[in-house]
């Protein structure tokens, strides 16, 4: 076991950290996060598309919805003045059969 202490002791040892261990460390970490912020941006920017995307879309689907509305309203609009006028020809009509059956 002694042999296993030392060894152990050894290895658990202070040792000064090599010159520009500190530099490298910072160095590399400032390149793990430029490249996690350059990524970031290229997520926010596919989810701001992305976002863009649905709100068109939903537009486009309101505006379709609101034209189809508008264009039943007209329909029943000239449905209700085809039978307004329906009803105005066959009164015409029947004045018009009574005065030559009265002539």
């Amino acid at each position: 076991m002694d042999d296993f202490e030392r060894e152990l002791s050894m290895a658990m040892r202070r040792k000064p950290a090599p010159m520009g261990l500190k530099r490298a460390v910072m160095e590399r970490r400032r390149r793990e996060r430029a490249g996690r912020s350059h990524r970031m941006v290229w997520i926010e920017q596919l989810a701001a598309s992305l976002v863009l995307a649905a709100v068109a879309g939903g537009g486009l689907v309101w505006h379709n919805a609101q034209e189809k509305r508008r264009g039943e309203e007209a329909k029943q609009k000239v449905f209700t003045a085809l039978r307004i006028t329906n009803h105005a020809l066959e009164v015409v009509n029947a004045q018009l059969q009574a005065r030559d059956r009265d002539e």
